[in-house]
């Protein structure tokens, strides 16, 4: 570790640095250490079992080089000629005391398909935060779990202790590099909302490689969503930031030729947790939704008082959603609209219908993150997700909403080819808990729900359900076109996911007809290692069509792309 490292690794266009922390150990950080073992001991009820650390949600402790020519049921069509990968946590250390779902070290886990042939792959992608914990040999950054009551205040305070007597170095952000995953401009990056993209380099023989931080020429200074979305079109990306100081919250535009313009703030009056938002055509869609983050010091002392989460939500205050134009320089002429009290993790689509704009995404009332944290029984009450439509038009400044769904689906994911423009189809998660998946299910955004529904059944708006059986859960579908482009039918294409059977522990990358939704799969591939449940997923396509954004990419040539950004100028 060290400055002669990162001095040397800085691209010739300037964007990907190889991170190198200069942690310190010595007498502070030993003094913080056995300071923090005390009040853990008094403060934290080690004796409950950690229910994100348990199950197919503990980590694999070892990374998997690749492993080829796995068993495959079936057949893999040529259009999965490719990489296929999901991020999610995977600790490396155990936590001093408490630990959320949120937490863990970004591990990528991902399946090399070529020519009908599979090879399994999982790596850490190596943050500054992992390279130092590595270091020290165990947990010493605090955790979104630790962050309740009196406790949670005294591990913030800690961590700013170490970071002022340098036992931490922060130099390079603390991010996880857990929560999803995205290609642009030659580079598959991994993302957390809290830190800025981590380069990763894909092998042609599947196996990944951390490259470094993408700073876009030192021209990004803040955090950067989970969630950037892509133009297929203009193959363009926009993205945001989220920060818990004014400006609370940032956008930006990166060219296709991965130039990152001048930040635009956006005007909130509040930090909120902002984990998506959506563009069209001509807008990019803000949402300012009241899941708020506590720093002030009467939220502080209520939350010392009643022993609550630092992260609260407000069920008194309105949804808003600010509607700009993509390429504005300021938000001088933000649109906001309100709709009832919600919060959303995820948007399928928007697009725009004559004055209005349109939102499909996945909705849920009083949200408490504090479910996924700590001490948790096996069966959770469900967040109550629920697929809806709403528009926001224009002219005349009206707002509306439509339920197309019951609870709970989450998830989303369309053909990407149709980011930003109306299209037909939504795949979805089927969730019995927070966290567990038990199918997907097909959408058709044309046909209108059945009335009456309490259970997610076919019929109506609902064309199909791939339902995984008993015992057996998945994760985030990703859909793989035959033909890349919007020439062709929408649907006619691939549906694959990781599965995991916890009646014998096997895990399994499964393969279905996004068309059909048949009951039997086009394939199955069985992985040598069990994969514990995650977040993101996303799909990088063997063919060179330069169409970025669907994720297709010819891999030797951004294998020989990303080495270039990161040799010595």
């Amino acid at each position: 570790m060290g400055a002669e490292e990162d001095a040397n690794s800085r691209g010739s266009d300037g964007l990907v640095v190889v991170p190198a922390p200069q942690p310190r150990k010595g007498l502070a950080s030993w003094a913080l250490d056995l300071l923090e073992s005390l009040v853990v001991r008094l403060g934290h009820d080690k004796s409950k079992p950690l229910h994100w650390l348990s199950g197919n949600f503990a980590p694999v402790r070892d990374e998997t080089p690749p492993a080829p020519d796995l068993p495959v049921r079936g057949h893999l069509p040529d259009c999965l000629n490719g990489e296929f990968v999901r991020v999610g946590p995977n600790p490396k250390f155990v936590p001093v005391a408490g630990y959320h779902w949120f937490d863990g070290d970004g591990m990528i886990h991902a399946m090399r398909i070529k020519d009908g042939k599979a090879t399994y792959v999982s790596r850490y992608v190596k943050t500054a935060r992992l390279k130092q914990e590595e270091y020290f040999g165990g947990a010493k950054f605090m955790k979104i779990g630790d962050l309740k009551g009196f406790f949670g205040l005294f591990m913030v305070q800690m961590q700013q202790l170490r970071k002022k007597l340098k036992v931490l170095d922060f130099t390079y952000g603390f991010g996880t590099a857990n929560t999803a995953l995205i290609y642009h401009h030659g580079k598959l990056m991994a993302l957390s909302e809290a830190d800025k993209p981590y380069v990763v380099k894909v092998l042609e023989d599947g196996d990944l490689q951390t490259l470094g931080l993408l700073d876009y020429d030192k021209r990004l200074k803040h955090s950067f969503t989970a969630h950037p979305k892509v133009d297929p079109f203009t193959d363009e990306m926009f993205t945001f930031g989220y920060s818990h100081e004014p400006p609370y919250c940032t956008y930006r535009v990166i060219t296709k030729d991965g130039v990152m313009l001048d930040p635009v703030p956006i005007t909130i009056p509040e930090s909120v947790m902002m984990h998506d938002f959506a563009i069209t055509e001509n807008y990019s869609i803000f949402m300012d939704l009241p899941l708020l983050f506590r720093p002030k010091v009467m939220d502080a002392l209520e939350m010392v008082k009643n022993g609550e989460f630092i992260y609260k939500f407000d069920s008194t205050k309105k949804a808003r959603f600010g509607i700009l134009p993509r390429y504005a320089k300021d938000d001088k002429i933000i649109r906001w609209f309100e709709l009832p009290n919600c919060f959303i993790f995820h948007n399928a689509n928007a697009w725009e219908e004559g004055d209005e704009v349109v939102l499909v995404t996945c909705r849920l009332e009083n949200p408490d993150l504090d479910k996924v944290n700590g001490f948790q029984s096996d069966k959770l009450e469900n967040f109550g997700n629920e697929l809806y439509e709403m528009r926001f038009n224009m002219k005349t400044g009206a707002a509306s909403q439509k339920q197309l769904s019951v609870s709970a689906v989450d998830f989303p994911r369309i053909n990407e080819s149709y980011t930003g423009r109306k299209q037909r189809y939504v795949y979805c998660t089927i969730l019995d808990s927070i966290a567990k998946v038990t199918g997907i299910i097909k959408f058709d955004l044309h046909a209108e729900p059945e009335s009456g529904k309490k259970e997610l059944e076919v019929g109506g708006n609902i064309k199909g359900i791939y339902d995984l059986g008993p015992g057996r859960f998945g994760s985030e579908a990703i859909f793989v076109p035959k033909q890349p482009g919007v020439s062709g039918e929408e649907d006619d294409g691939y549906l694959i996911f990781f599965v995991h059977d916890e009646n014998t522990g096997k895990s399994e990358v499964n393969v279905i007809d996004a068309k059909t939704m048949s009951a039997d799969p086009v394939a199955v591939v069985e992985l040598p290692n069990r994969v514990p449940y995650g977040f993101h997923a996303f799909f990088v396509n063997e063919r060179a069509t330069g169409a970025t954004s669907r994720g297709a990419v010819n891999i030797a040539a951004a294998e020989a792309g990303a080495e270039r950004e990161t040799q010595a100028t």
